[in-house]
């Protein structure tokens, strides 16, 4: 609780006493304008719009721990937490950042990469990620993990699967979604379009755009509106080629005959689970 309390006390720059009696007063039952009205010696005067801003992050913020908690509970309980990942948990500021760190160790239906994993090409997959320079070709590389009784009856087959294993390992990255999160939120741009060629009370909303920063309220319950009535068609669109140059950045190692397998692996992480995902993310923000 003290740290959450120093936490409130410096973003609304107030004194930690007098924010722990507003903590206090409300896990008591009272309501912001009783304690605005009527408590004004025990939080500094502080004006209904304080008040609420301080009732909203000290739920967000215990949320916050608990889901921590959660996750390092569920860590631990596979052997995978260790001392450093434990550290990063701790200092994870969001749920977000608390989410991104649990991913490679949440429970997942069956994907293309669980099946991979299935037919004993991880092996392969992270040979190939690291990127050896003394690394063979990547097809030569795949010949040792043939196995027609587990599907892996061809190179081709090999390396897919390897492909599909760094995609989602790609995708799973905490570091890089926290990095694309901010690109796409600073840069991304909310999008609605026709899904009737009919006239109707979201025309407004038939060639929409703006810039997720500059997004009002009013504009969000509109199209959220308008797509789950069927008349509009709504998208979140990011800066492919900075995001794809993020992503190679922390991915490929340049000098190995595997890079240019890694480059092609990482982009369909991209594509097809870490944008979709990250899309996901920006319009449940906006709600």
């Amino acid at each position: 609780m003290e740290s959450i309390i120093g936490i409130l006390a410096e973003e609304l720059n107030q004194s930690q006493t007098h924010v722990k009696n507003v903590v206090d007063l409300l896990d008591e039952g009272n309501t912001i304008p009783f304690i605005a009205r009527y408590r004004k010696e025990m939080h500094g005067a502080m004006d209904d719009t304080a008040l609420r801003l301080l009732s909203e992050r000290l739920i967000y913020l215990r949320n916050l721990e608990a889901r921590r908690e959660e996750v390092r509970r569920a860590i631990a309980g596979q052997d995978k937490l260790t001392d450093a990942l434990s550290a990063q948990i701790a200092a994870a500021c969001t749920l977000a950042e608390v989410e991104d760190l649990y991913r490679p160790y949440k429970q997942k239906r069956r994907t293309r990469a669980t099946m991979a994993r299935e037919k004993g090409l991880e092996p392969l997959a992270l040979a190939l990620l690291g990127q050896d320079r003394a690394l063979p070709e990547p097809a030569v590389l795949a010949e040792g993990y043939l196995d027609a009784e587990k599907g892996v009856a061809t190179v081709e087959d090999a390396l897919a699967g390897a492909s599909d294993i760094i995609a989602e390992t790609v995708s799973d990255s905490a570091e890089l979604r926290r990095s694309l999160r901010a690109l796409m939120m600073k840069g991304g741009v909310l999008r609605s379009a026709a899904a009737k060629e009919e006239d109707s009370v979201y025309s407004l909303y038939y060639a929409f755009e703006q810039p997720l920063p500059r997004v009002q309220g009013h504009q969000v319950l509109a199209v959220n509106r308008g797509e789950k009535e069927g008349w509009l068609k709504v998208s979140v669109a990011a800066d492919r080629d900075a995001a794809l140059a993020a992503v190679w950045r922390g991915t490929v190692k340049p000098g190995s005959r595997a890079s240019d397998f890694v480059r092609a692996a990482a982009e369909d992480g991209y594509d097809r689970l870490l944008f979709p995902s990250l899309e996901r993310e920006g319009r449940g923000v906006l709600t």
